[in-house]
């Protein structure tokens, strides 16, 4: 299928495998041409070949480790010259299933450098550019254990929960800018996170294990949509807004010049 419309390039990190893969294949039918980051050159290079083939899109290729700083800095450098890009996907990570007691600390700290310093870097990198455009998206994969951190190990959910509330913030600064900012909470997804993680995704309860291209498909629906927030197995999104609108109610109280009563130490 070649794709005649030209919606501008999208870079999508942790490109060369599951989540990444399949929004390359997708953005890529959308009419974007795509510039795929990703340590796996070979991968890259497979999967280039494949989506050119199919979609007619042009496809680049950057070989880079997220969780190096000098790789991350060349990555900056390229959302920043490069005027055609007007997407970016943000879903190189990395996650953990141990619990933190047993959990390598250097490994956790490596965790929030891909999750969490990369993720922000890249971003502060392409949003000037996409404001001064007027238009530009926005893409970040969190995790539903950015409001379930108790279901994997806790830094991985801390990170995500970064990844969520920066999600957040972002929308709120942009919002009449012309860019469109997401965060996506997959659930249990079928691709090698599970592996890398320690953890097989086989010895999951099955019911609860998405597809990849479901997830993605679900995801794109809601940016459609103009979701800010997209959990793409919630039912009913009324569930999202009743959670927001109850973090919303405690605003009033969050900030007062004397403690609660129910602390007894008021003077």
């Amino acid at each position: 299928m070649t794709t005649h419309i030209n919606a501008g390039a999208a870079v999508i990190t942790g490109a060369s495998s599951g989540i990444g893969a399949i929004y390359a294949d997708r953005l890529a039918r959308r009419g974007h041409d795509l510039i795929l980051v990703a340590r796996n050159r070979s991968r890259l290079v497979e999967l280039a070949r494949r989506i050119s083939d199919d979609t007619g899109r042009s496809v680049e290729i950057v070989t880079a480790d997220l969780g190096q700083a000098a790789d991350v800095r060349r990555i900056e450098a390229l959302l920043r010259g490069d005027a055609s890009i007007t997407a970016l996907v943000n879903n190189a990570g990395v996650g953990a299933a141990a619990p933190l007691l047993v959990s390598d600390v250097d490994k956790m700290q490596a965790m929030i450098e891909l999750n969490v310093t990369a993720l922000t870097r890249l971003t502060y990198a392409v949003a000037p550019a996409f404001v001064m455009r007027g238009q530009g998206t926005i893409i970040n994969i969190a995790s539903i254990v950015a409001v379930a951190p108790e279901l994997l190990n806790g830094v991985y959910g801390g990170s995500k929960a970064f990844v969520l509330a920066f999600t957040q913030s972002l929308q709120h600064e942009l919002a009449g800018k012309g860019v469109r900012v997401q965060a996506v909470l997959p659930g249990a997804t079928r691709t090698e996170f599970w592996d890398t993680a320690g953890h097989s995704v086989d010895n999951l309860p099955q019911d609860i294990v998405m597809s990849g291209d479901d997830l993605v498909d679900a995801a794109l629906a809601g940016l459609d949509q103009g979701e800010v927030i997209t959990v793409p197995s919630l039912p009913d999104d009324a569930d999202w807004k009743a959670f927001e609108a109850a973090r919303a109610a405690l605003g009033p109280n969050l900030s007062r010049h004397q403690p609660a009563a129910r602390y007894g130490v008021a003077r």
